[in-house]
């Protein structure tokens, strides 16, 4: 929105600061810092109030992690509304609108209000148990019809919409994908990252540091994608309007460090699913429009190992009812084998920057 100011620097030359990209992507980022930051003491004193804790599970169903986390026991939880907040103002504010920001944006709001659902359940039923997995599958869903359509429907995104690309690769690997493949596809990318994000948020400050780590990169592909020169130079996909999901991803970004201030160890408020879920499937639609998708799996290599010690745990006990790890998701397994908390925390912190730096690195090798 304020990118329109600079139609006016005749009038005042420093408006026209309001065109450049890196500038918004700076501004962007403070400004949801700044929102998020400001609102979090009102926001943790409420949930507070009215006792928006999660109620922690027993012994009987986490074993020796219910006696690790029961001071925990009162952290509210619904954080995630700290980082919407932010995150969606320094939107407005500062990213130019195109189908790609709006498919991005519809995600995350739907997701997010999936997660908050979610978490509001957890407090009606006193339970940890929130809405069904069909609900959330509704809802993953209609986020991901929303946004292919968007983008589907839209002649200037339909044909790069239906490229694949990967890492390594100067051209697509699949000039132009089948709708249906492309839908599926795009759903097991937003579903994928928007669940694997949710899992790993289990120990203070942990999803929050990962994604900010992520969101950083994909900020930088994002303004890459969106530049024609930097596009050809480095053999990538050019796709007119990426930039901007660049602001987004910098509104992202500056939201999660204000709230990590708050969920740091020993955490004041918990994201929940409310927060987990949106950012998640934030940087899934994210890692789609700029074509890269596959990448996500290196880049997001912390949220990948969580989700996928959860799928090794459950088929490798169904089939012969032992367990490879002493809990899932890993970070758990860590705890219970004497890693203090802000030990698995600060550890996985930097394995998520190391995925992040050899994700990026992949720009050069092609």
């Amino acid at each position: 929105m304020l990118s329109e100011l600079s139609n006016f620097e005749s009038y005042w030359g420093p408006l026209r600061l309001f065109r450049y990209l890196s500038f918004r992507c700076v501004m962007a980022t403070v400004t949801a810092f700044v929102v998020s930051f400001a609102i979090a003491p009102l926001v943790i004193s409420y949930l507070r109030g009215i006792k928006s804790a999660q109620v922690q599970r027993g012994a009987a169903e986490v074993g020796k992690l219910a006696e690790l986390h029961a001071w925990k026991s009162g952290t509210p939880i619904m954080g995630g509304l700290i980082i919407f907040a932010g995150l969606v103002l320094s939107a407005i504010l500062w990213c130019g609108f195109n189908s790609l920001t709006a498919a991005a944006m519809l995600v995350y709001i739907l997701l997010t209000a999936a997660g908050f659902l979610d978490d509001y359940q957890k407090l009606i039923k006193k339970n940890s148990e929130g809405v069904s997995a069909k609900v959330k599958l509704a809802f993953q869903s209609a986020a991901v019809l929303g946004a292919f359509a968007i983008l589907y429907f839209n002649p200037a995104y339909k044909s790069s919409m239906l490229e694949l690309w990967a890492p390594f690769c100067k051209t697509p690997i699949i000039e132009q994908m089948p709708a249906l493949f492309a839908l599926a596809f795009l759903w097991l990318v937003i579903a994928g990252s928007s669940n694997a994000v949710n899992l790993t948020d289990g120990l203070d400050g942990l999803a929050t540091g990962c994604t900010i780590s992520v969101m950083l990169v994909y900020g930088i592909f994002a303004y890459l994608t969106g530049n024609a020169i930097a596009a050809e130079y480095l053999h990538i996909s050019m796709v007119p309007g990426a930039g901007e999901l660049a602001v987004l991803c910098c509104a992202a970004l500056g939201a999660c460090m204000a709230f990590l201030w708050y969920n740091c160890y020993p955490a004041s408020i918990w994201m929940g699913d409310t927060g987990s879920l949106g950012i998640g499937g934030l940087v899934g639609a994210v890692a789609f429009m700029v074509h890269q998708p596959i990448t996500l799996v290196l880049v997001g290599g912390i949220f990948v190992m969580e989700a996928a010690s959860v799928i090794i745990q459950v088929g490798y006990y169904k089939r012969t009812k032992k367990r490879i790890f002493r809990k899932s998701p890993i970070h758990h397994h860590f705890e219970e084998g004497g890693w203090r908390e802000t030990q698995v925390v600060l550890r996985f912190w930097i394995l998520s920057l190391i995925f992040a730096l050899a994700g990026l690195a992949t720009l050069k090798l092609r």
